[in-house]
Order: C-alpha cells, then structure tokens, then sequence
C-alpha cells in the first residue's frame, strides 16, 4: 500500500506515516471498559500508553485555560457521538465571568448540551459547519452567532489551505493514547484527526466509558495537499487504507482530562405508516431497476443521512428481496446494526456511529461483534466527492421541502430561518449514482405542504436531485425536462389536500412560458399564507 501523508502547517513540517495496519497495540485486551489505575503513578496505565505525558493529566477547568479569546477551537463530534464533554463545560463556565468568546469547529452536531450550554453562556462568536441544537439554532437566526454552513467535506480543506483562520487549540475525546502519542478516537472521527494534526495544542479527553474495543475500529488517512495530491486508493466501501490512530506530534499535547460520560442518544421516533410508506415504495423502485438490469440485488453502496425518517426507510429494507449490502455513509445509525442482526448488511463504512439509548447499549455492549464489518473514517474521506462518484453511491437524504421542479431546501425555513445546515447531503447528493430525496408529503398536521410551487432556499438544485418520495409516491425525474417534473411531482409525491392548488397554480405559470415556468408573484403564496394564517391551505380548506 503506499503512503499517504499530512501537511500539518504549509511547508514547516510535514508527517508522513505508512497507511497498512500497524502491529497490534499494546493495550488491555479484557473487559470493554476496564481501566488499569496505577497506585505509584496515578495514571489509568493502559490509557495512557506514552509515560511522559503521565504529568499532563489536569482537570477539566485547568485544562480549559489553555483555550483563551478569540481562539479558533476545532472539537470533536459528529452527530452527538465521539464529542469532548467536560472542557467545554469548564471553557462555558469560565465565559459567564470573563470575556471568552471564540470559533468553534467540529465534525457536525454535538451532544451533552454542549452547543447549547456555550450559547447560553454568550461563548460563541462563531459556530463551523453544522448544529442542530434549539438554543443555539435561536442565537444565530438573531444573528449573535455567525454560523457558517458548510458541506460537511469541505472544513478541512479550507483549513489546510488557509483559506480559514488555523486552528489554536484541538479538543478530542479519545479511547487511549498509544506508546508513540497516537490518538486513538472514541464513537466518530469526524474532522478530528484534521484538526489535532494541524492545531498549536491539543487537548485530550480520554472517556473510561468508551470502550477499549473501539480500538482498531478507525481508518485515519489524511489527503495530501492540492495540486500535487495523489488519488485517495478507496475502491470499495470495507479498504483500509490508514492507521487506527490519529498521528500528531506528541509534545503537542498539552493537557488530557479523565471523563466517565456517555454520548448522547440520538432521538430517533419509531417508524410510523408514512415512513413504511416512503419505504415499500423506494424499495419497489429499487425492484424495477433491478428488472431492467441497471443494478444487481446487491444494489450499490448505500448512503443515509441523519434522523428518524432516514432511519425508517433505510430499515425497510430488512423486509426487502435484496441482500449482501454494503453502506458507505456519515452517520451509522440504528438502522446499520438492525441491517446487520438480519443478515443484509455485509460492510459499514462511516464517520460516526450516532445509536438510540437502547440500541447503543445494545451495541457498544458488544461492539466486537460488528467490528470486522465497520470502519469509522475521517469525514473529508466518507463525504469525499471522487469517493462516492467512484463507488456509485445509491443516497437517500431528506428534504425540508421540495419543489414541483424537484429543487430542494434541506435547511430554511420560510427562507431566512436556519434549521441545522446542509451537513453532507450536497456532498453525496451531486455526486451520487443515484441521488434521493425523502419527505413526508405534509407537516405540522396538513397545515405545511412539504412540496410546493418553488423552494423558499435552495440546497439541492435539480440538476444534482433524481428521484423524490413521499407517503404518496415516488416521481423519478432523471432525464425529464422541467415541464414533465412538474406533473409528475404533483401527481405523484403531493399530498391530495395541495393538489388542486398545485394544478392552478402550474397552469396558469404554463400560461406565462418559459422553460422552467412560474408565476413570480404568486411563487411564494403558499408560504405567505402560511406566515399570516398558520396554514398554507385557504381559510376554506382548511375548515373542511
């Protein structure tokens, strides 16, 4: 295998390291969480591999000192799994007695409150490149936090180029630490290994609940640098083309805190009738290309995005005539292991594993179970655009709403409103083999059509958009003009209570011309009554 490397900062130093699997690491192979407390050192020995960073173990608060104002702070997380719990408590405290506001970066969401409880503390002056926290989401649709919306692949690159401000300081929750100061992740990779390879320090939260048989589990390869940059050699979702440490300079290192907390659980809702819906009919999909010979019943490799509805259809496929697949995804969600207990699932590949309480129980309990079928990579590998073209990805991600030309908003809300942010989904969708988007027809009790005449903010063009499914059906827009979406997405994915609206409104912009036809002044009605009526349908409808 050849070598990959890592430009830490330009041309001053540059760390190269062997991408095949390195020897076995010299840890405690026993209980899952056990943790070796040396009476003469003080140190949890099997933790701490590398002796001389025994005297940089602090508490939380004096390790948060090394984060001053103004800072660029790079965290690990990604979608509340894998994420640094204490020191951010420590650095929120600290900022309701002192002026500390800085940059935060990370993977993509946090757990634990940690978004929250900095934005309530007025830490964050700048939040990068996604969030999904209430609280937080409130400061920066006032504008009190400039919160830069980032696809998800995109972070790193702008920091190793310089395009952003470096990073000053890295907080990242690891497993252990090896003989050679080798950070070994916990439950995400994430941005992690970019951001402790190229920050001045490094703080270490090393969390006695993650399990030591998380290690081994992580493939870190860090792209080098542009133009020069050699092709990343991923040619199936189960290679490992890194090492199962993030390799940093180890007198980097400026502070490590022993934390005891778990993740937090994701929030996924059970699958409900609409869900099952939008399932039997992507699966019935997937069926006719089977039968017309475009795919095997292997399919290809399947990506998800983040939350219940995803979850839902990707689960659907448990009762499905297809077999031996493999995800190359983001965010391993229960529906990966549920894929796994039935037998459909050969292979995972991902950036974190983001499971329900009980399911992650479940699984961390016996993560050695799963564990030569998963692989967790560095979030500029797993979101890569020439990866996933490569690979062929079949990506099922989920729309906040989406147009009769098949545009689709994944973030706004009444256009200005921010949700959580576009996380990888233009990632995997410009780039997929097949590229799909999933609704329910309808929100907040019928009062919201989720699809409308035009998109109040475009993520998704529909350029990069080929199949959209709801309860209702499922339109497949490949290689259909403007005109034919329209009907086809009304007919097909609309809810009936929209539909005759729908119909008036597409002909009379048919009326008007054009290619793509609109009638700009009533573009937007839907959303304007909306914001007057709290419904979207006429006062009339919505009395029936």
């Amino acid at each position: 295998m050849r070598p990959c490397a890592s430009d830490m900062h330009g041309a001053v130093q540059t760390l190269h390291f062997a991408c095949p699997l390195p020897r076995p690491l010299p840890f405690c192979p026993s209980a899952p969480s056990c943790a070796i407390w040396d009476k003469e050192t003080g140190m949890y020995r099997d933790r701490i591999g590398l002796t001389s960073l025994w005297g940089k173990v602090v508490g939380a608060e004096e390790a948060a000192m090394h984060i001053k104002d103004g800072m660029v702070v790079g965290m690990s997380g990604f979608t509340r799994a894998g994420d640094a719990k204490v020191v951010p408590m420590a650095l929120a405290e600290r900022a309701t007695e002192e002026k500390l506001k800085i940059t935060l970066m990370t993977g993509a969401s946090l757990g634990s409150d940690i978004d929250k409880t900095l934005a309530q503390a007025g830490c964050l002056s700048r939040r990068i490149p996604f969030q999904a926290d209430p609280t937080l989401r409130k400061s920066i649709n006032a504008g009190e936090v400039m919160f830069v919306d980032q696809h998800l692949s995109e972070t790193v690159e702008m920091l190793r180029s310089r395009q952003m401000a470096p990073i000053d300081v890295a907080v990242i929750e690891a497993v252990a630490i090896t003989p050679e100061g080798g950070i070994i992740p916990t439950t995400s990779i994430g941005n992690s290994a970019s951001f402790a390879i190229l920050a001045e320090k490094i703080i270490v939260e090393i969390n006695l609940h993650q399990s030591l048989d998380l290690i081994g589990l992580h493939d870190v390869y860090i792209p080098t640098r542009r133009p020069h940059r050699e092709p990343i050699p991923l040619v199936t979702p189960s290679d490992r083309i890194g090492l199962p440490y993030i390799p940093v300079d180890p007198s980097k290192i400026a502070a490590i805190v022993i934390t005891e907390k778990n993740d937090s659980s994701a929030n996924i809702a059970p699958a409900d009738a609409e869900t099952k819906a939008i399932a039997d009919h992507l699966i019935d999909f997937f069926r006719q290309e089977v039968r017309k010979g475009r795919i095997g019943t292997s399919l290809l490799p399947l990506q998800a995005g983040i939350g219940s509805i995803a979850n839902a259809v990707l689960g659907g496929f448990i009762d499905s005539p297809f077999h031996d697949l493999s995800m190359y995804s983001e965010v391993l969600q229960d529906c990966t292991f549920d894929l796994f207990d039935s037998g459909k699932l050969k292979f995972a590949s991902g950036s974190s594993i983001t499971l329900s309480g009980p399911r992650g129980k479940e699984v961390f309990g016996n993560i050695g179970k799963y564990k030569d079928r998963l692989v967790l990579r560095p979030q500029e590998v797993s979101n890569h655009p020439e990866v996933i073209r490569r690979l062929g990805l079949i990506c099922i991600n989920t729309a906040l709403e989406a147009d009769i030309y098949g545009n689709v908003n994944s973030t706004h809300v009444n256009a200005s409103m921010m949700m959580n942010g576009i996380g990888g989904s233009g990632d995997f969708a410009r780039n997929a083999y097949l590229s799909v988007f999933v609704t329910k027809s309808m929100a907040k009790d019928g009062r919201i059509s989720s699809i409308v005449p035009m998109v109040t903010h475009v993520d998704h063009c529909e350029h990069d958009v080929d199949i959209i499914v709801t309860e209702r059906g499922l339109a497949d827009l490949r290689g259909l003009a403007p005109r034919e979406r329209a009907n086809l997405m009304i007919e097909h994915c609309m809810h009936p209570d929209y539909r005759d609206l729908a119909r008036d409104y597409l002909k009379d912009a048919l009326g008007r011309g054009g290619h793509t036809p609109h009638v700009m002044e009533r573009a937007f009605e839907w959303h304007l009554a909306f914001q007057r009526t709290g419904s979207m349908l006429p006062l009339a409808k919505a009395a029936e």
